[in-house]
């Protein structure tokens, strides 16, 4: 008869398993590129810092709308589905400036892409400079990536370790916990028994 393993092996099983589908996704999925483009957003005469700020913020929200990538797909040479999905913009707080960051297995068209929403965003200020009074300019033009930034095969299997292990510690502490069989209930006590009415206790027979 087999022996029964401990409860607490469901860690380290977990843990094993996590690895093995962390590897297989890791030599299985393909790797991704990113290249990331600068645009910047400075004051004319008519302007304030804060004015530019306030724009650099505005742009890089509207730099998904069709309007904007549809110029972009032009320069880009892909649809403008891939680049809603692949293209992200970022701010920040402190400085007029949009990050513009493309992802693709194909490290080139990461780059075209990149830049493409870049250079249709200064596209798009150039034509609303007289209304916004900034300047939308290309700070920066993406570089071609050498290496992908999707994770590798180690470190994929490091974090599916550490998923599946951290997934069977919390199983075992909202398992159900059964009784031992070998552990008795307690007894209850019942009411002590009356004697009948009208009849006196009868006294114990000492031999």
């Amino acid at each position: 008869m087999l022996k029964r393993l401990p409860v607490w092996s469901v860690v380290p099983a977990a843990a094993v398993a996590g690895v093995g589908a962390g590897s297989v996704y890791g030599a299985v999925s393909t790797p991704e590129y990113s290249a990331t483009s600068y645009v910047l957003v400075v004051p004319t005469a008519k302007s304030d810092p804060a004015s530019a700020l306030g724009f650099a913020t505005a742009y890089g929200r509207v730099a998904s709308q069709v309007a904007v990538l549809g110029d972009a797909q032009v320069w880009a040479g892909v649809p403008v589905e891939k680049l809603k999905a692949q293209v992200t913009t970022a701010t920040s707080p402190d400085a007029p400036m949009i990050s513009v960051t493309a992802t693709d297995a194909n490290p080139s068209t990461a780059v075209d892409m990149a830049d493409g929403v870049a250079r249709a965003l200064v596209s798009n200020g150039t034509h609303l400079q007289t209304d916004t009074n900034v300047k939308v300019l290309q700070f920066s033009r993406a570089i071609k990536p050498k290496s992908p930034t999707s994770p590798s095969t180690p470190l994929a299997a490091l974090v599916g370790g550490c998923a599946g292990g951290l997934l069977g510690a919390l199983a075992l502490l909202v398992r159900p916990r059964r009784r031992r069989e070998s552990e008795p209930y307690p007894s209850v006590p019942g009411p002590a028994t009356a004697p009948a009415k009208g009849l006196a206790p009868q006294p114990e027979t000492v031999s």
